[in-house]
């Protein structure tokens, strides 16, 4: 695992991430590229994050399983939490020092348009894998 520290453009927010897995994900789905104009690249940083500037960050509450949010100052896309178990993926560009990543899967693949594509050989997951795997999540949490 590795530790770093994150930003946003403004630096209204500063985030300290503990425990940062070292293989970062893409995610092609439409709401990602949506969002940030492109697949978004985010590495898993579980729950252990310190976050200063709280104040100025909006959530996006973007689907059944997980929240978006990001500085309301600059605008920089911060990261993506899960609600069930409060896990933080944050966006690889808000840390500036983040050496010993590498790309290891790809979601929503199927929905990756053809203007790009990556030479990294990757996992990947489609969007049908990728709703069975969080509807499975969100069941199990709203039957206990």
């Amino acid at each position: 695992m590795l530790k770093a520290k994150a930003q946003c453009l403004c630096g209204a927010v500063s985030i300290m991430a503990n425990q940062i897995d070292p293989k970062f994900t893409v995610c092609h789905c439409d709401s990602c590229r949506g969002w940030g104009g492109a697949p978004f690249f985010a590495v898993q940083c579980g729950t252990d994050v310190v976050i200063e500037g709280q104040d100025h960050i909006k959530e996006y509450d973007s689907s059944a399983w997980a929240s978006r949010s990001f500085c309301a100052e600059c605008g920089t896309h911060l990261f993506y939490k899960l609600k069930e178990s409060g896990a933080y993926n944050m966006s690889v560009g808000i840390f500036s020092d983040l050496d010993g990543i590498e790309m290891d899967m790809q979601y929503f693949s199927d929905q990756r348009p053809g203007y790009y594509c990556f030479a990294n050989k990757t996992k990947e997951m489609t969007k049908a894998e990728i709703m069975a795997y969080f509807a499975s999540a969100v069941s199990t949490t709203t039957k206990e």
